[in-house]
């Protein structure tokens, strides 16, 4: 079993930074994309931004220049750095990631997989 644990929300001012990062726990797992997506109250969970075993990124377009994620392959963990945060930003931001894992038999199985979400308030 496969699980994806975050952390580093919290609250900020507006043109604060935070980071949040999210690290794969469990059995062998083998990611594919591993991504940051957020929903914010009353609204749809929406991208904010992914990025490949290959390190090919993909930025919502209201974060782009301000976001930055990166993903340490060895150790399964992905990184959301956001700067210039907005009260826009205000959501919970959850880690998804997209592979293979190893079950407790042995055998692989695609998984798609999300984090627990962790809230991130930008306001003064």
């Amino acid at each position: 079993q496969v699980q994806l644990v975050e952390s580093g929300g919290g609250l900020v001012q507006p043109g604060g930074s935070l980071s949040l990062s999210c690290s794969a726990s469990g059995n062998i797992f083998s990611p594919n994309v591993m991504g940051w997506y957020r929903q914010a109250p009353g609204r749809q969970r929406e991208l904010v931004a992914t990025i490949t075993i290959g390190d090919a990124t993909n930025y919502a377009a209201s974060v782009k220049g301000r976001f930055t994620i990166s993903l340490d392959n060895a150790k399964n963990t992905v990184f959301l750095q956001m700067k210039s945060l907005e009260v826009e930003d205000t959501a919970v931001y959850f880690c998804n990631a997209e592979g293979y894992g190893k079950s407790n038999t042995g055998s692989w199985l695609h998984l798609q997989l999300w984090g627990q979400g962790t809230l991130v308030t930008v306001s003064s």
